[in-house]
C-alpha cells in the first residue's frame, strides 16, 4: 500500500514491522521513488531487531494514495490475546475470530480490482478521507489529540438537550437487557426452548398487530407527551406487578391440571402449545418483553430523538449512541448475573429465583422512573427553549412509498437485485431463529436452575456489549479493506463454521466424548459454550457489518427504486425473516414430537440457508460494483467535463 508523506523526504521507504510478542520497529532507507511504501507485516523477533528503530512524527501517519484517494495508517502494538478465564466468552477471542473470517472473505473477493472500493469509499464521502485531504494539502493545520478530545463534548446548548436523551436511551437499553434474558428464563425453564417459535408465532405477532390497532386509535386523541406516558406505564407496572405479585402466586393463576388433562388427550407435537397455556403469565410477560424493544426502544424513544434533534446533531451523536447501546448491553448483563447469584448466600428452602426476579423488576421500575423524569424534563426546559428546539414543518410533497403484500412480491419478482437483497434479509432472520432455539435448548439442559440460567445469560449479555462495541469500531476497517463484498459475508460465514461445530457436538457427541473430556469437559458444556460464541459473533457482526451493508445496498438505486425496493423489503422480507424459521420449527415439532429430534434436520435446513446466503451474497456484491463504478464514471464523467469548462474560460 502507497502513502505520500507530508513528514518524510518524498525519496524514502518507510517498513514497519511487528514482532508476534508486539515489539514494534520502524526502518527507512532510500529509494527512487516517489511515493513513500509503508508495509506492515507480522515477523518474528529475530526480523524485528534487524530494523532500525526511528521516531515517528505521530502514532496516525496520514498518507495519500494516487491522486483521488487518502487514507490513514495507524501504527499501534497489537499485543496478543492473554487467556482470562473466559473459555469462549473471552471477548477478543471472540472478535478476533470474526476479523480472521473477514480477512478470508476478503481473500475470496481479492480479484476484485482495488480502485472500485477506493471508488466506493470516495463515491460515499469517506469522513476520514475528507479530514486527511484537508490536512494533506495544507488548507487546515492538523488538530492535536486535546482539540479532538474537546471537539467531542457538544456545546452547552446541546448538552442540555443530548444528556437527558442520552440517559433516557441508555436506560430504556439498560431495561430492556433485563427484561431479554428474563423473558428466556421463565419459559425456557418452564417449558423448554419448543415453546419459543410458538410464542413467536402466536403471541407476539397479534400482541403487535393489536399494539399497533391501539396506538393508532390514541394518537388521534392523546397529545404526543400523553401518549408517551400512556404507553410507557403499563409496561412498567405489569414488570412490577408481575415480580411482586404474579410469580409469588402461580399456583393459583397457572392451570396446572386442565394442562395435564389435555396432554393426555392430545398428541405430543401439541406440548408446546400446552405448555403456552399452562403458563400463560410467562407468555405474556415474554410477548410484553419483546414489545418493549419494538414499542419502545424503536416507537417512542427514536420517535422523540428525531422530533428533537437537527440533521446536523444526529450526524454527530447518532453514532455515540450505538456505542451506548452496547455500553448499556455491558452494564445490564453484569447487574442480571449480580442478582441471580444472590441465592448462593440464601438459606435453604428460601426461593432465590422469586429474590432475585424482585429485584430486577425492581431496576425496570426505577429505570421507569429515570424515563419518565428524563422526558418530563425535556418538555418543559428543552421543547419550550427556542435556542434548542424548533417545531418543524410538517412536509406533504415527499410520502413514503407504501406497498403492500401483493405489490411487494411483484416487485421482488421483477428485479433480481431487491430479490437478493430481500433473501439476505429473510436468510439472517431463518438462520439466527434456527439457531437460537436449538442453542437455549441445549442450555436448559446444562442450567436448569433459573438462577444459573440467568446467570449465564447476564455474562452472555455483557460479553456480547464488549464484542459489539469492537467490531463497531473494527467494522468501518473492514469496509476500507476489504470492501463491501466480504463485509457481507462475514456474518454467514460466522454462523456457517460456528454451527459446524455446534451442530457436531450436538448430533455426534458420543463420538466426540472422548476428544471432549481430555479437556476436562463435557459434550452439553461444549455445546453450550460454542452456541454461545456462535450468537455472539452473529449478533456482533450483524450489528456492525451485516446492517450497514443492507442499508449501503441500497445507495446505488434511483429514488423510485430505493423506496419500492425497501418497501418491499420491509413488508416481505422482514416479516418472513423472523417468522419463516419459527414455521419451519414448528413443523418438524408437529411432525417429529420433539426439538431434541429434529434438530439433524434442522441442521441441514440451516446450512442450506447460508448457502443460498452466500450465493445471494455474491450476486449482489457483482450487480452493487457494477451500480457503483457506473455511478463512480458519471460523477467522474462531470467533473471532467467541469473542468475543462472553467479551464476555457
Amino acid at each position: 500500500m502507497s502513502f505520500v508523506s507530508p513528514a518524510f523526504a518524498p525519496a524514502t521507504t518507510l517498513t514497519a514491522s511487528r514482532s508476534f510478542f508486539g515489539a514494534r520497529a520502524v526502518s527507512a532507507r532510500p529509494t527512487p521513488n516517489v511515493a513513500l511504501r509503508m508495509n506492515l507485516a507480522e515477523n518474528g523477533p529475530a526480523n524485528a531487531a534487524k530494523l532500525t528503530k526511528v521516531a515517528l512524527p505521530a502514532a496516525d501517519v496520514t498518507r495519500a494514495t494516487n491522486v483521488n484517494r487518502v487514507q490513514e495508517a495507524s501504527v499501534a502494538n497489537v499485543m496478543p490475546a492473554a487467556a482470562n478465564g473466559m473459555g469462549a466468552f473471552d471477548p477478543r477471542i471472540t472478535s478476533t475470530f470474526t476479523v480472521v473470517l473477514a480477512t478470508v472473505a476478503g481473500l475470496i473477493f481479492s480479484r476484485r480490482k482495488r480502485d472500485e472500493n477506493k471508488d466506493l469509499n470516495q463515491l460515499m464521502g469517506s469522513p476520514m478521507a475528507m479530514s486527511d485531504a484537508t490536512a494533506g494539502n495544507g488548507s487546515a493545520a492538523p488538530k492535536s489529540f486535546g482539540d479532538r478530545l474537546r471537539g467531542l463534548i457538544p456545546p452547552e446548548n446541546e448538552r442540555k438537550k443530548l444528556f437527558p436523551l442520552g440517559l433516557m436511551f441508555f436506560v430504556i437499553l439498560f431495561n430492556y437487557t433485563i427484561l431479554r434474558d428474563t423473558k428466556d428464563v421463565l419459559v425456557v425453564t418452564a417449558a423448554g426452548a419448543e415453546i419459543i417459535p410458538f410464542l413467536k408465532t402466536y403471541c407476539n405477532l397479534p400482541g403487535a398487530i393489536l399494539f399497533t390497532v391501539w396506538y393508532s386509535n390514541l394518537s388521534n386523541k392523546l397529545s404526543r407527551e400523553q401518549l408517551f406516558y400512556v404507553c410507557i406505564i403499563p409496561f412498567v407496572l405489569f414488570f412490577l406487578a408481575f415480580g411482586f405479585f404474579v410469580y409469588p402466586n402461580l399456583h393459583m393463576l397457572h392451570p396446572v391440571q386442565f394442562a395435564a388433562s389435555l396432554a393426555a388427550k392430545l398428541p405430543p407435537g401439541f406440548v408446546a402449545p400446552i405448555a403456552i397455556l399452562k403458563n400463560w403469565t410467562f407468555a405474556v410477560f415474554y410477548t410484553l418483553a419483546e414489545l418493549w424493544g419494538s414499542v419502545v426502544v424503536s416507537l417512542l424513544f427514536w420517535g422523540f430523538a428525531n422530533e428533537v434533534t437537527t440533521v446536523d446533531e444526529a450526524k454527530k451523536y447518532y453514532p455515540l449512541f450505538g456505542l451506548m447501546a452496547n455500553v448499556a448491553l455491558i452494564f445490564s448483563g453484569q447487574y442480571v448475573r449480580f442478582v441471580s447469584d444472590i441465592r448462593a448466600k440464601l438459606p435453604p428452602g428460601v426461593d432465590g429465583w422469586a429474590l432475585s426476579l424482585k429485584y430486577l423488576m425492581s431496576m425496570i421500575g426505577v429505570g421507569g422512573l429515570v424515563i419518565i423524569g428524563c422526558y418530563y424534563y425535556m418538555q418543559r426546559k428543552v421543547l419550550t427553549d427556542p435556542k434548542l428546539f424548533s417545531p418543524r414543518k410538517a412536509k406533504s410533497s415527499k410520502q413514503k412509498t407504501k406497498l403492500g403484500l401483493v405489490e411487494s412480491a411483484k416487485y421482488l419478482g421483477q428485479s433480481k437485485y431487491i430479490r437478493d437483497l430481500a433473501t439476505l434479509v429473510i436468510a439472517y432472520g431463518m438462520s439466527i431463529n434456527i439457531v437460537e432455539v436449538t442453542w437455549k435448548s441445549r442450555l436448559r439442559a446444562a442450567y436448569p436452575d433459573p438462577n444459573a440460567y440467568s446467570t449465564f445469560m447476564g455474562n452472555f449479555s455483557t460479553c456480547t456489549g464488549i464484542v459489539t462495541f469492537i467490531m463497531m469500531l473494527v467494522g468501518r476497517f473492514i469496509f476500507r479493506k476489504f470492501g463491501w463484498g466480504a463485509a457481507a459475508v462475514v456474518t454467514p460465514l460466522v454462523l456457517g463454521v460456528t454451527g459446524i461445530m455446534f451442530f457436531s457436538l450436538i448430533l455426534f457427541a458420543d463420538t466426540v466424548s472422548p476428544f471432549i473430556a481430555a479437556i476436562g469437559t463435557t459434550p452439553l458444556i461444549a455445546a453450550v459454550m460454542i452456541g454461545a460464541a456462535q450468537n455472539i459473533l452473529s449478533k456482533s457482526s450483524k450489528y456492525s457489518l451485516f446492517d450497514p451493508c443492507k442499508e449501503m445496498a441500497y445507495i446505488p438505486l434511483d429514488v423510485e427504486q430505493k423506496s419500492k425496493g425497501k418497501a418491499a423489503v420491509d413488508v416481505i422480507g422482514n416479516p418472513l425473516g423472523k417468522s419463516g424459521g419459527s414455521f419451519i420449527q414448528q413443523i418438524l415439532i408437529f411432525s417429529m414430537g420433539s426439538l431434541a429430534a429434529s434438530t439433524p434436520y434442522l441442521a441441514v435446513i440451516l446450512f442450506a440457508i447460508i448457502g443460498m446466503w452466500l450465493a445471494a451474497a455474491k450476486s449482489l456484491d457483482k450487480q452493487f460494483s457494477d451500480f457503483m463504478m457506473k455511478e463512480t464514471a458519471t460523477v467522474a464523467e462531470k467533473v471532467t467535463s467541469d473542468t475543462k469548462a472553467a479551464v476555457a474560460e
